[in-house]
């Protein structure tokens, strides 16, 4: 493995909380998609539907 030295913990700590925010960021995303879809398709099934 790689000697990161005195700053080993800082490093890792720092890896870690990226890897945290990273992984809210993606499940904030998929949540906020699957709502959006679910309005979509709401307000899809509101709409009048035009005849040709």
């Amino acid at each position: 493995m790689i000697d990161l030295g005195q700053h080993a913990a800082f490093i890792l700590w720092a890896y870690l909380g990226v890897a945290i925010a990273v992984a809210a960021l993606i499940a904030w995303t998929l949540f906020d998609a699957h709502q959006v879809s679910r309005k979509l398709a709401a307000l899809e099934a509101r709409k009048p539907r035009r005849s040709a």
